[in-house]
């Protein structure tokens, strides 16, 4: 990306796009019972709630009764087909993890199978969006945790700290392709999840070789334990490798959350929050609600002059189903040089 005269400057920017995760899988609902649904009728509502405050993207997981990330399809059709009949403008991507939450007490927080995980193309209704993962990487959620981050939680149980600091992301080439052809063909945008810059170098080759041939949207996942840390000069690397059509959402966990949207904002990024990725206040004195972190980054937008996108905003910006004809048409859309030619060097630009 390109950061010119002005591009800090709210009037050069795009409204800004909030993702709100309100289902944090890792927690169960004892952690934060004011703030985790476990009926359906009531993680409907959690989206309402978070739409109403201001985001316009919902990154759904689902909930059983019992509190446990569910694994099970048709809950999410059910949980996409509600919250789209009670905010539809709201843009539906789902987290492409299903559920890594553990089945069983003492067993390791994992995904789920490639076929499982490929099933998430015959989502019915449709999402708009289905995250992918890109290459293979350690998960260690709790790296840069700080104690006091999860006292009195499931995850400072011994049981949670081997759950979640010994996951792992499987997310090999032939996953990739396939799942990103799949959800392709269904009319689904992948959100790519990059945890670094080579993860992203792997998609922009997906897209040299024509296999995605969509919008670049995506998120810088900086949680550390395997992906990159929060901090700006990882960003800034990441930025300068980045086409200026991307849409690029800044995502961190607990108390760098706010940090990083701030800065994000502050370049005209996008942001993302909520008990998925955070459960406190930045001074740690209280816990704070995914629609309290929604209301937050409103009031600091609102400070930037930086306008919130609504749900109808938030599709055109993520260009939410349009897909493109030809490897050349995807390059050029997103702003990345044209495949050379045999014997060209330097300099790549189109034919006359």
């Amino acid at each position: 990306m390109n950061f010119l005269d002005g591009s800090l400057f709210p009037e050069n920017q795009d409204k800004l796009i909030i993702t709100a995760a309100p289902f944090g899988p890792e927690w169960m609902p004892s952690d934060f019972p004011e703030d985790i649904p476990v009926t359906m009728q009531a993680q409907i509502q959690k989206a309402v709630d978070c739409y109403n405050a201001g985001a316009s993207v919902l990154h759904l997981h689902v909930r059983e009764l019992d509190g446990k990330g569910s694994k099970r399809l048709s809950m999410f059709n059910q949980l996409i087909a509600g919250v789209r009949a009670a905010v539809p403008e709201m843009v539906i991507q789902v987290g492409g993890s299903i559920s890594f939450a553990p089945e069983t007490e003492g067993a390791t927080a994992k995904w789920l199978s490639d076929d499982t995980r490929h099933m998430l193309a015959d989502l019915d209704p449709k999402p708009d969006q289905v995250t992918v993962t890109v290459n293979t990487t350690q998960m260690n959620v709790l790296e840069h945790m700080d104690e006091r981050d999860i006292v009195g939680t499931t995850l400072a149980t011994p049981e949670g700290r081997r759950a979640y600091s010994e996951m792992i992301v499987p997310s090999g080439p032939s996953f990739i392709e396939e799942h990103v052809r799949r959800l392709s063909a269904a009319g689904i945008q992948s959100a790519f999840q990059f945890y670094n810059l080579n993860s992203y170098e792997t998609v922009e080759r997906l897209v040299r070789r024509g296999i995605y041939k969509g919008p670049l949207v995506m998120n810088w996942v900086a949680i550390s334990g395997g992906m990159d840390a929060p901090n700006v000069y990882n960003l800034a690397n990441f930025l300068r490798a980045i086409p200026d059509g991307s849409v690029l959402t800044v995502e961190s966990s607990m108390r760098n959350v706010l940090p990083i949207n701030m800065m994000g904002m502050a370049m005209g990024l996008h942001v993302r929050c909520g008990i998925e990725d955070n459960l406190w206040n930045q001074s740690r004195t209280e816990r704070m609600s995914t629609v309290q972190q929604i209301e937050q980054l409103v009031r600091i937008a609102r400070e930037f002059g930086r306008e919130v996108a609504s749900g109808q905003e938030a599709r055109r910006i993520c260009k939410i189903g349009v897909f493109y004809d030809s490897v050349e048409q995807t390059l050029a859309a997103n702003g990345l040089a044209p495949n050379p030619r045999g014997g060209q060097q330097g300099f790549l630009r189109k034919a006359a």
